[in-house]
C-alpha cells in the first residue's frame, strides 16, 4: 500500500515537467510567429511578368510602359512598384508622336508621391535626339518634371557633349539644365567665317 502515492508522486512530477516544456515551447512559438509577422509586412504582394501598361490623360496616351517583370508592394506604409529588371516609358505628344523616352535597368514607383525613379544605366531620349545618360533620372508625375542630382551627361546628334552634376527638365527633355556644366561644342569653321 506504501508504493501507490510514491507511484502517482513518480507520475504527477514528468507530467507536470512535460506540461512545462509544452508551455514553453507554446511561447516560443508565438515569439517566432511574430518575428515572422513583422518580417511578413514588407514581402511583396503580387508580381507580374511581361508588364505592358498605356497612360493615358483625358482619353488621350500620354505614356506607354513596359517591364518583364513588376513587383508590387501594397502591405506597407507608402506603397510601392518595383521593375528589378528593368523598365521602357515612351512618352506621347498630343499628335501621338514619340516625344521622348526612357530606359533604365531598374526603377521604383512610388504610389503616394506619385514619382517614378530610375536607377543603374539610365538612358533618355528626347524629340531633338539628344541622349541623355545617367545613373539616376527622377519623373515626378504631379509636376510632369524629369531631374537627378547624380553625374549626367547629354550627346546631341551633332556630337556635342554636354556633362555636369544635376539636371531638371519637363517629361520631353527639352529644353533641360544641367549643373556644374562642363561641354565640347563642334563648331562649324565655314558657319564661323
Amino acid at each position: 500500500m506504501n508504493n501507490w502515492p510514491v507511484k502517482l508522486s513518480h507520475l504527477f512530477l514528468p507530467a507536470l515537467f512535460i506540461c512545462m516544456l509544452m508551455v514553453s515551447a507554446c511561447e516560443n512559438s508565438l515569439n517566432d510567429i511574430q518575428k515572422i509577422a513583422s518580417k511578413e509586412e514588407n514581402r511583396p504582394i503580387s508580381r507580374s511578368t511581361g508588364v505592358d501598361v498605356i497612360y493615358s490623360d483625358s482619353a488621350k496616351v500620354k505614356a506607354h510602359m513596359t517591364a518583364p517583370l513588376m513587383i508590387e508592394f501594397n502591405d506597407t506604409p507608402k506603397p510601392y512598384k518595383e521593375m528589378p529588371k528593368g523598365v521602357k516609358i515612351i512618352f506621347y505628344d498630343a499628335d501621338l508622336k514619340e516625344s521622348g523616352n526612357i530606359v533604365s535597368d531598374y526603377a521604383v514607383q512610388r504610389d503616394k508621391e506619385n514619382i517614378i525613379e530610375f536607377r543603374k544605366n539610365v538612358v533618355a531620349t528626347n524629340a531633338q535626339g539628344q541622349i541623355f545618360k545617367s545613373e539616376e533620372l527622377i519623373y515626378d508625375m504631379n509636376t510632369k518634371k524629369m531631374y537627378s542630382t547624380k553625374a549626367v551627361e547629354i550627346l546631341s546628334p551633332g556630337g556635342d557633349v554636354v556633362d555636369g552634376v544635376g539636371f531638371d527638365s519637363n517629361e520631353s527633355f527639352y529644353p533641360w539644365h544641367i549643373k556644374q556644366t562642363t561641354a565640347v561644342w563642334h563648331v562649324n569653321e565655314k558657319e564661323v567665317q
